[in-house]
């Protein structure tokens, strides 16, 4: 018996054009759609207003699948992070933050990763597979779950795909997500309130471009200078800062949109005023600003988070030459917060670190 289909694996375009080359109703799909997501209603047969044999066509050939809860950590700043495993036993992560301004989910996007960044726990594990749709929107389903539970007011409100995994590797699949993310009829969250992290795929950073989506970008940068950027993201060898930027500057030109640039502060590397000043001859001429983020040791690396005070100074010379600067909040640092962190280390627990 064949297995059954995931229905959150569908986008409500993709569901409807499925339907209708199985000789069903479009509008079926729409009809659907409001019954799992805006009535919780996960039983066909109690969906009235479908068509008798559509229901039965959607239960002898669907399911609704999730990831289950393997771990949960809670951290004393309010951060979640959620330790899930796959249909084929995969592990992968999920944190929820704690915002003023709403709750936010980090999605993985990838089993495993093979960009390789010599910082980062997630490339410790090499890719084993891409998530699909489902997968990912499970993720938000499971926390926005656990958020009910304990009766807080607030739901999922923004969503970051910026967890294990490179997006861009994932293309197809992750504008699926972001269809099931930001469609009314499903979980409606707004499109400026969802962004998508790429350590710098040039040829996906345009095609993005070109679907001209509201949803933001965010350029895993972390060096301004490509000696020091191949050291640590060997990306940099095949998309080199000079083809970065200007993928960059041809997304703004098609989307009108800011980039936010993600650097990780690293002592002794990448934290000096010469690395300021050569951040910012870089970014002139692009709209973007700057993210500068603390960096979580991890054990297999030597890199060590910049002092607090280079940290300011070096936002302070950012902002003196002209480019909008923040200083992202630390989340977790009671718990395995470093994106890929607790995956390796379970994996590592069970043997499977090869």
């Amino acid at each position: 018996m064949a297995k059954k289909l995931n229905f959150y694996d569908y986008s409500l375009p993709k569901l409807q054009t499925f339907l209708v080359e199985q000789g069903f109703k479009k509008y079926s799909a729409t009809q659907m759609f409001e019954w799992v997501y805006l009535k919780d209603e996960l039983d066909f047969q109690n969906m009235t207003n479908l068509a008798l044999l559509t229901r039965d066509y959607m239960i002898a050939n669907f399911t609704f699948e999730l990831p289950t809860v393997s771990e949960i950590q809670e951290s004393k700043d309010g951060t979640v992070k959620f330790l899930l495993k796959l249909g084929d036993n995969s592990l992968i992560e999920t944190v929820l933050m704690r915002y003023r301004y709403g709750n936010v989910v980090c999605v993985t996007t990838q089993v495993g990763c093979n960009m390789g960044c010599r910082f980062c726990a997630s490339g410790l594990l090499k890719k084993k597979r891409d998530l699909t749709p489902g997968e990912m929107l499970g993720q938000v389903l499971i926390v926005n779950n656990y958020l009910k539970e304990r009766a807080e007011p607030r739901h999922t409100t923004h969503a970051v795909l910026m967890g294990i995994g490179e997006p861009f590797d994932n293309f197809t699949n992750i504008i699926d997500f972001i269809d099931l993310l930001n469609n009314p009829k499903s979980l409606a969250i707004g499109a400026r309130h969802i962004t998508v992290s790429t350590c710098g795929i040039v040829p996906k950073i345009k095609e993005f471009a070109d679907l001209k989506l509201q949803v933001k970008l965010a350029i895993s940068l972390h060096a301004a200078i490509d000696e020091k950027r191949n050291k640590i993201m060997p990306i940099n060898k095949a998309y080199p800062l000079k083809e970065v930027i200007s993928a960059v500057k041809y997304y703004e030109s098609k989307t009108n949109k800011r980039v936010t640039y993600e650097y990780i502060m690293l002592d002794d590397f990448n934290d000096s005023l010469e690395d300021a000043q050569a951040l910012v001859r870089l970014i002139k001429g692009t709209n973007g600003f700057v993210n500068l983020i603390a960096y979580n040791p991890i054990a297999e690396f030597d890199y060590k988070p910049a002092v607090r005070d280079h940290v300011y100074v070096f936002a302070n010379a950012l902002k003196k030459m002209g480019v909008q600067t923040t200083i992202r909040k630390d989340f977790g640092n009671d718990i395995d917060a470093a994106c890929g962190q607790l995956r390796a280390k379970m994996e590592k627990k069970n043997g499977h670190d090869r």
